[in-house]
């Protein structure tokens, strides 16, 4: 007993300096919610691994309705053989999904009267009609649209195109059974020509029932191409409002960035109001939308930059080797990342991967983003994320001065986080003091102490 009486103060110590050490350990602190994609009706999320000119492209579908009516064409630089093509598990979005989302942290304060120790710091804050092939192919021909490669992957029947125009193009989807919408013509002509080649797919109805899945996995190609883009003006189509894209990009080097339009910091390391605790994730689509109307609804967020060896805090357990390479990541070396589990709200001390994952979310009109998405690599690794602080008040006995001290400073604080928040979302002020009121209530004041509270303020 005597040995774990010595034990108890040492690794309170230990949990100290880890906590208060400001170069090794930036940010600290618990993770207690996150803002991931579930906050949003439709969100589409897209994995980019890329190094050099080699690209695994990793496509999540937000299809909602029968699936006999799904279609996806999608732009691609080069013909797609089979062997480029696969399927692969939603799960290893999920992941990235968790593992990157924006986070809210927590702090409590510590007794003001308890003895200060000298390394101690503050916390900071429907199938086609049967045609014979050859007649198919007179009547492609007719249209300008070359089949480049037919084939089945999973649940999906793949055509790889290419066309010379896009009125022929539009002409041969709706013959072969796909629902594209009104006004695909005008938005196919630019990829025609530059050049690009089309990936449709459509769901095997049969495979689909023998698969016994209930929704639709995402697609995976690998081609290998200078062009570092990702084609989101199809997108518009059909769409009545704004669109949500959540683009995870894995790369060896650095952080990842938009080039024709600018890529900027979410706002982030705010201290807001306790209340925020139960409705993170109202305040995170708040936020959101008030620094995209600021920014005149024509950039791209950036919401996490990382080195994927560490996290922190973590709000979920780092991707293990082996989820990574099913994330699209082909140049991992196995000896570089650690399969040993963290709890959620720690950071893992490992040593730097060589993967480094980018989360870039683009609210995107037809107005607003008339080109698609060109990115480029960099290699600045600075360590980014969407954060926000709940700062917990000290709740005990407070007899020194220096504790009536902080007692008097607490107002003047909880005003300021009143005021952050209502900046950070356009909510009203009132409103945001009336719930704090009830989140700090049991902080009792005397006359005396509300009267030099105010005074401060």
């Amino acid at each position: 007993m005597k040995f774990f009486r010595l034990l108890t103060p040492l690794l309170l110590a230990i949990v100290a300096v880890l906590c208060f050490a400001p170069a090794a350990w930036a940010f600290c602190g618990f993770y207690v919610a996150k803002a991931d994609t579930k906050l949003y009706n439709k969100a589409s999320q897209v994995v980019i691994a890329r190094d050099g000119d080699r690209t695994i492209l990793t496509m999540a579908n937000d299809f909602q309705g029968e699936v006999k009516d799904f279609a996806m064409v999608v732009p691609v630089p080069t013909v797609l053989q089979k062997e480029q093509v696969r399927v692969t598990q939603a799960k290893i979005i999920e992941r990235l999904d968790a593992f990157s989302a924006p986070r809210l942290v927590e702090y409590f304060d510590p007794d003001p009267c308890a003895p200060a120790y000298p390394n101690e710091l503050s916390a900071a804050p429907a199938p086609a009609a049967a045609r014979s092939q050859a007649g198919s192919a007179r009547d492609d021909a007719s249209l300008g649209v070359t089949v480049e490669a037919r084939f089945n992957v999973g649940e999906y029947d793949i055509v790889i195109l290419s066309a010379k125009e896009s009125g022929g193009l539009e002409t041969w989807l709706k013959r072969s059974g796909y629902k594209i919408p009104r006004g695909a013509k005008q938005l196919l002509q630019p990829y025609i020509r530059s050049s690009m080649k089309f990936f449709v797919a459509k769901v095997n109805l049969d495979k689909f029932e023998q698969s016994g899945y209930q929704f639709l996995r995402p697609l995976q190609i690998s081609y290998q191409s200078p062009k570092f883009m990702l084609p989101i003006r199809l997108g518009m189509i059909n769409a009545t409002t704004e669109q949500d894209l959540i683009v995870y990009i894995l790369s060896p080097q650095g952080q990842a960035e938009i080039t024709n339009y600018r890529t900027v910091k979410i706002p982030s390391d705010a201290n807001i109001p306790l209340f925020v605790k139960n409705e993170f994730g109202e305040f995170y689509k708040s936020m959101f939308q008030t620094a995209y109307t600021k920014e005149d609804r024509k950039v791209g967020f950036l919401e996490y930059a990382w080195d994927m060896g560490s996290c922190d805090p973590c709000s979920a357990e780092p991707l293990t080797s082996e989820e990574l390479k099913q994330a699209g990541v082909f140049w991992l070396d196995d000896n570089s990342a650690s399969d040993v589990p963290v709890r959620p709200g720690f950071r893992r001390p490992l040593p730097r991967s060589n993967v480094f994952i980018s989360r870039l979310h683009v609210r995107y009109t037809r107005d607003k983003f008339p080109e698609d998405l060109i990115f480029q690599q960099t290699a600045n690794s600075e360590s980014f994320q969407g954060r926000y602080v709940l700062q917990h008040p000290f709740q005990g006995e407070l007899k020194c001065q220096a504790g009536r001290e902080y007692k008097l400073s607490l107002p003047k604080r909880f005003e300021q986080e009143a005021q952050t928040l209502a900046k950070l979302t356009n909510w009203k002020i009132q409103d945001i003091r009336n719930k704090m009121k009830l989140s700090v209530g049991n902080l009792r004041y005397s006359w005396w102490e509300s009267f030099l509270s105010w005074l401060r303020l």
